[in-house]
Order: structure tokens, then C-alpha cells, then sequence
């Protein structure tokens, strides 16, 4: 009796692992055609139109943190580009504050006039390249960001400060109607800050224009007092509509603006130049005014 229970438990079994070797409804018993391929890596890249809280000019991952437009942020990013040719030969990404930077500096500055609709030197307005990290530069990235700031005209004429600034809202077209970013009238405070003050108001500086200083050093520039100088009352000369002669450093005074030592390193060669009085209290703007508003004295 025992041996005839095993027996049948056994085909039973047998029955049962047989019946399990079947090959469902609907499908071919064919596993290795039913994988869905796996998704192709992407590299990380920043996107235009992305706002954010870290003003540092180079792009980790760890800090990515992107934010809304609409809210407290420090920088935006306008553009994204790609480095070409042999730069991306290079086994580290380029240094922010190098000459191999400085074409690469030039694309944002022309995209950022663009984006935001005339110079944005004539606001208080910054611009920077942000490069790939290393990290992501040696697995692969070839991408910088080109950001825009608003900067507090803080450090009055002759100063250097381009700090960025926390602001609401896109700069995306800022500059393409009036706007109280563009830079006009000021008056030094007791702090030697320069503020904007309407230009009906009595005032000794006028913002009048950049001038393209040459490309060399940040130290040399700076102490070339006199060419600066030289170059802004050009840039004066026709803002206010007076020849440029022999008679113009009689009529004006003037004042400058150097970007700041990382900026120009950047390659930042824009140095913005105002009208001074003197000290006399003007109550309208110098523009256009010729000869009558700009006397020889």
C-alpha cells in the first residue's frame, strides 16, 4: 500500500510540473525580447529662463537649486551655451577669470543686450559667465551658463563693486521701455555711495555712456588715471552734444566706473563714465543740452 501511495504522488507530481512548463496565453516563452531598453544617460545641463539663489559663477550640481523667477533670487540665467573647438579638447573646464574665457564672455554680453533690450551697461546691471564644474566637465559637460544680475550702485565714482543683488522678477526685456534700473542723475551721499536722484533735482553726476577700455591688465588700467579720464569726457563730449576739442576738459568734469577686478578678469572691459559739475548743484540733465549746459569755465 505504501509504495502504490508514493507512486501516485509522484505522478501527481510529475502532472503538476509538467502543467507548470506550459507556455501561457499570449505569450511566446521567449524572455530575452521583453525588456524594455534602458533609457540613454542624459547629461546634467542648466536651462535659460531658470532663476537662482548662488551667485558663485561656476555650476555645481550640489547647489543647483533653481528657482522661480517671480521670487528672491540673485542671478539669471539667459542663456545656455556649448563650448567648441579646442576648449573642449581641455581635461578641466576653463578657469572663469582667464583670457580663454574672454570670447565666451563676449556671447552673453551681446545675448544679455538682447535679452533685456538695449546695453546693459546703462543699468545697474552685471553680467557672468558660469561654467560646468569639474566634476561635471570630466563626466562629459561642454555647457556655460551666461547670467545677469542687478547691482546696487554702491561704491560712488571710482569704485568697483558689481556684488549681485537680491531682485523679484525676470530681467527678460528690463531695459526695452523706462526703467529705474537705467542709470541717470545721481548725488554722492556721506558714505561716498552715489544714489539716483531725478534729474530736475539739484545733482552733480550724470551717467553718460561706457567706454571699451583696451584689453589689458586690471592693475594697469586702473592706474592710467588719465586715459580714462580722457576717454570719458569723448563719451561725455556726445552725450551732451559738445565738440570734442581742446576747450572740453573746460567744460566738464568727469567720473568712472571700473567693474570690479573679478569682472574684468572676466573680461568685462566696460567702464561707465559720468558727468561731474564739479560740485556745482545741476537741476537738469546734460543731454543733448550742447554747448548752453556744458559752457566752457
Amino acid at each position: 500500500m505504501r509504495r502504490q501511495v508514493t507512486a501516485a504522488v509522484a505522478a501527481a507530481f510529475v502532472m503538476v510540473v509538467a502543467a507548470g512548463c506550459g507556455t501561457p496565453a499570449g505569450t511566446d516563452g521567449d524572455l530575452s525580447d521583453d525588456w524594455r531598453p534602458m533609457a540613454q544617460a542624459e547629461q546634467f545641463s542648466p536651462k535659460a529662463g531658470e532663476c537662482h539663489t548662488i551667485s558663485e559663477p561656476t555650476a555645481y550640481l550640489t547647489s543647483y537649486a533653481p528657482v522661480d523667477c517671480a521670487n528672491t533670487h540673485l542671478v539669471e540665467t539667459f542663456h545656455v551655451g556649448t563650448f567648441t573647438g579646442a576648449l573642449t579638447a581641455r581635461t578641466s573646464p576653463p578657469k572663469v577669470e582667464s583670457a580663454t574665457m574672454r570670447s565666451t564672455f563676449a556671447d552673453c554680453d551681446t545675448r544679455a543686450k538682447q535679452f533685456v533690450g538695449g546695453d546693459w551697461r546703462d543699468a545697474r546691471l552685471s553680467v557672468q559667465v558660469a561654467p560646468a564644474s569639474p566634476a561635471g566637465w570630466a563626466g562629459g559637460a561642454r555647457w556655460y551658463r551666461c547670467d545677469i544680475f542687478e547691482v546696487d550702485e554702491v561704491n560712488g565714482p571710482n569704485g568697483e563693486s558689481d556684488a549681485a543683488i537680491q531682485r523679484l522678477g525676470s530681467l527678460r526685456d528690463a531695459l526695452a521701455k523706462r526703467s529705474g534700473l537705467l542709470l541717470s542723475c545721481m548725488n554722492e551721499d556721506k558714505w561716498g555711495m552715489l544714489r539716483p536722484v531725478a534729474c530736475t533735482t539739484g545733482h552733480q553726476f550724470e551717467y553718460a555712456g561706457t567706454w571699451t577700455a583696451p584689453d589689458r591688465s586690471w592693475g594697469d588700467a586702473t592706474r592710467d588715471e588719465a586715459s580714462v579720464h580722457s576717454a570719458c569726457r569723448a563719451v561725455i563730449a556726445r552725450f551732451a552734444k559738445v565738440p570734442v576739442d581742446a576747450k572740453l576738459p573746460y567744460r566738464t568734469g568727469t567720473a568712472y566706473r571700473f567693474p570690479n577686478r573679478l569682472l574684468w578678469e572676466r573680461g568685462d572691459r566696460g567702464i561707465r563714465c559720468y558727468y561731474w559739475s564739479g560740485g556745482t548743484s545741476v537741476k537738469r540733465s546734460i543731454a543733448g543740452g550742447g554747448t548752453a549746459v556744458l559752457p566752457v569755465r
